[in-house]
């Protein structure tokens, strides 16, 4: 039996691996590599494997660099089951088919500069219909559920509190009368985040395959980032500018959504019309609003007392492209939250044309920005962007508001480590050099155990 790494090694998109026991070919993750538009080309490069070779697929959650390859995978010649938690599956409904219908929004608009040029035109990565058609492949699983999915391939899901649906994978590998466990962290969640409960301990192992976002790094602790936040919003003068968020669309869009209900009167949310600009994020919302079962003990009292998480009174959905077009008159007095979370597509690019070069406008930073991305570059003090070829001046106030992320920190990631009784060797992905050598070096210092950093094409035999 083996584990081959085909993706989030030194990076941390694309996760995607392969583990073969005796006939048995099982996929963990198939997702998108984003960032530049040089990274992304590779998204429709051919599998390093046949894709009617794999048995089944094991998704940890739903996010699109975890997931956003799946359709494609179908669309090649996969023709077995994708298992992950039922909230995933409703999720990936979602999501997969928003990739799909960007696929084939970019591939025209490619397309008509091809024509022009007279080159060949092009084919989408894959379209809404075949995001579709993939989506019937999906099996859904609950925590702490057990099954075989394929002959000596057992898995558990353990919630990993990163997103809603979001897992610890479990899987069971045996060959010629021999067990080998390994647990895949998948994205693990930053403990008392709102909404969700901590990620779940696991004591025994013989291999963990964990992700690094955050290997080199503490969040800011949630007091302080909460009275960050307040401060941001409460201190904006409403009646000068607007407040622009840039969320992705799935986790931090509902969190944001639920700490402003919570501190309603203390940010002085009421001074703001709130606006979630994202088709997709309203989807997404009502998703969280159906999947109780995975609230925390606050989470759940709050919904059993007020029916719903997200009942702010000024907060206006945004569906319809013609309604996001009247929101970019607006002026001042608007809380802005529209995807994507790292300003790389979306509505919220629109809105940074709208707003970014004013004086009085925020633009609020909330989650993790990849190399290449416009959101990177505004974190990292771009006094300039570019978009849709037109240069524009920075002059709004940027704000990076790093307490509030889905990820654990580097003492997160070591103490959910420290539950192993056994101190497993440990394979480190999803993670950016610099985080990753910094937690491999943390690990090893406190542990002794053997940590290794993946890299692509890498082979392990178990």
């Amino acid at each position: 039996m083996q584990i081959q790494f085909f993706g989030a090694t030194h990076e941390v998109t694309g996760s995607c691996y392969l583990i073969t026991v005796g006939k048995s070919k099982l996929l963990v993750e198939c997702g998108l590599v984003q960032g530049s538009h040089e990274h992304e080309r590779h998204n429709s490069d051919d599998f390093p494997f046949s894709a009617n070779e794999i048995d089944a697929v094991v998704l940890s959650h739903a996010h699109i660099d975890h997931s956003g390859r799946l359709p494609l995978l179908v669309k090649r010649g996969f023709n077995g089951n994708i298992y992950s938690h039922s909230a995933t599956v409703d999720l990936c409904a979602i999501m997969l088919a928003d990739s799909g219908y960007l696929n084939e929004k970019n591939a025209h608009w490619e397309n008509k500069k091809r024509e022009r040029k007279g080159l060949e035109l092009i084919d989408p990565l894959y379209t809404k219909d075949q995001a579709q058609q993939a989506h019937k492949h999906f099996r859904a699983m609950e925590y702490s559920q057990s099954k075989e999915i394929l002959p000596g391939i057992k898995v558990t899901f353990r919630d990993a509190g990163h997103i809603i649906g979001s897992a610890i994978i479990e899987l069971e590998l045996t060959e010629q009368g021999r067990t080998f466990k390994i647990v895949f962290s998948g994205d693990l969640g930053h403990e008392n985040a709102p909404i969700l409960r901590d990620p779940e301990k696991i004591s025994q192992a013989d291999l963990v395959i964990m992700e690094s976002t955050y290997g080199d790094r503490l969040h800011r602790d949630w007091q302080n980032t909460l009275q960050e936040m307040g401060d941001i919003i409460s201190n904006a003068n409403s009646r000068k500018g607007n407040i622009l968020i840039p969320a992705f669309t799935v986790g931090r869009t509902q969190e944001l959504l639920y700490l402003l209900n919570q501190h309603y009167d203390e940010w002085k949310v009421a001074d703001w019309d709130i606006f979630l600009d994202s088709p997709m994020g309203i989807k997404a919302t009502e998703v969280y609003a159906a999947h109780a079962e995975t609230y925390d003990k606050q989470a759940k009292k709050i919904k059993h007392q007020n029916g719903k998480l997200f009942n702010l009174a000024n907060l206006h959905f945004s569906e319809r492209t013609d309604y996001s077009i009247k929101i970019n008159r607006i002026k001042s007095g608007a809380i802005i939250i529209a995807g994507s979370g790292m300003c790389t597509g979306g509505r919220i690019k629109q809105h940074l044309k709208h707003n970014i070069w004013r004086h009085h406008a925020h633009v609020m930073i909330i989650g993790f920005q990849a190399r290449g991305t416009l959101g990177r570059a505004l974190v990292d003090g771009a006094k300039e962007i570019n978009l849709w070829g037109e240069t524009i001046k920075v002059n709004a106030k940027i704000h990076t508001v790093g307490g509030l992320s889905a990820h654990a920190d580097q003492q997160g990631l070591v103490d959910w480590y420290s539950q192993f009784e056994n101190q497993p060797r440990v394979v480190l992905v999803h993670g950016e050099p610099h985080a990753m050598d910094a937690l491999q070096g943390k690990i090893t210092q406190q542990f002794g155990c053997k940590v290794i950093q993946a890299d692509y094409k890498q082979i392990l035999t178990l």
